[in-house]
């Protein structure tokens, strides 16, 4: 199932990335000849989404390769590592809108506004498809990309709502200030995906697992006296990874140690983790951990 998921992420990234390099073409073209600051704005931006497409095509193409003697936990961690690329682009290309658009506020410029209206025409439709495709993605990486596409889809709305306007009022200055409002709620969904994105890559402990609750419940399975030492982090934001040391009571016997492990397993599998490593002590022995004061 996490094989077919990837491969419809995959299949959607390359579909979006293609329908924006090329209407970028003809953002580049309708811009210049209808002389509007704000489509040439959109088309740098546009192209800074190609990019950030084309990255996050190539990373989640190769999350699900298996582990090696490298990257011994496999190549998921890499669709984090997409998703700030693709963050920070977003935040570069904002940027360079808003500076875009507050001289025009200064000093509003004319520009022909039926050849605008047809362009965010296609704009909305082009970019609407890529993301509509993209919006159901599961990883991290993919909803970053879709949040690309979800400012192009606005900005191009604001693009035809000024056009539409402008066919009938000279009124100039909408098209900055639209711009500059897309531009600021984009620029507060980016900073909480990144308030997402960071602890995951910090290895932060998934807010949707009660670690405490994790704790004493294997620290309630027979034969086991004490529960150190456990570390739960996420692999990409839906992949769960926990590591522990438990202390034995005893000397456990083989059928004991088996019912210790298989106690184990069954919490890990109800609480949805993916991974799990667990290391067994007897009542004398010292943790390694402890001794070199970890």
């Amino acid at each position: 199932m996490a094989h077919n998921h990837s491969h419809t992420a995959v299949s959607n990234l390359k579909l979006a990335f293609f329908l924006n390099l090329g209407f970028t073409v003809i953002e580049f073209i309708g811009g210049l000849l209808t002389n509007s600051t704000a489509i040439l704005a959109d088309a740098v931006h546009d192209l800074g989404d190609s990019f950030a497409l084309a990255q996050a095509w190539y990373f989640e193409s190769i999350s699900e390769k298996g582990a090696n003697q490298t990257y011994t936990y496999g190549y998921r961690r890499f669709t984090l590592l997409g998703a700030i690329i693709s963050a920070l682009l977003l935040l570069v290309s904002s940027f360079y809108v808003l500076s875009a658009a507050l001289p025009r506020i200064i000093a509003p410029e004319s520009s022909n506004a039926p050849g605008m209206f047809a362009l965010a025409v296609i704009g909305v439709a082009v970019n609407g498809i890529a993301m509509l495709r993209l919006s159901k993605g599961s990883t991290a990486n993919v909803r970053i990309v879709a949040l690309h596409l979800l400012e192009d889809v606005l900005g191009w709305i604001a693009i035809l709502v000024v056009a539409t306007i402008l066919m009938f009022k000279d009124i100039q200055i909408l098209d900055p200030i639209l711009a500059i409002l897309i531009t600021l709620y984009i620029l507060a969904n980016i900073v909480k995906q990144l308030k997402n994105i960071i602890p995951v890559f910090l290895q932060a402990s998934p807010p949707s697992k009660d670690v405490t609750k994790i704790q004493k419940q294997i620290g309630n399975i027979e034969h086991i006296n004490a529960v150190h030492h456990l570390n739960l982090w996420s692999l990409d934001g839906e992949h769960t990874v926990l590591t522990v040391h438990l202390v034995a009571e005893k000397n456990l016997t083989p059928e004991e140690y088996a019912l210790v492990k298989n106690r184990f397993r069954q919490i890990v599998d109800d609480f949805g983790i993916f991974h799990s490593t667990l290391e067994i002590e007897l009542p004398d022995e010292s943790c390694r951990l402890e001794e070199s004061h970890f």
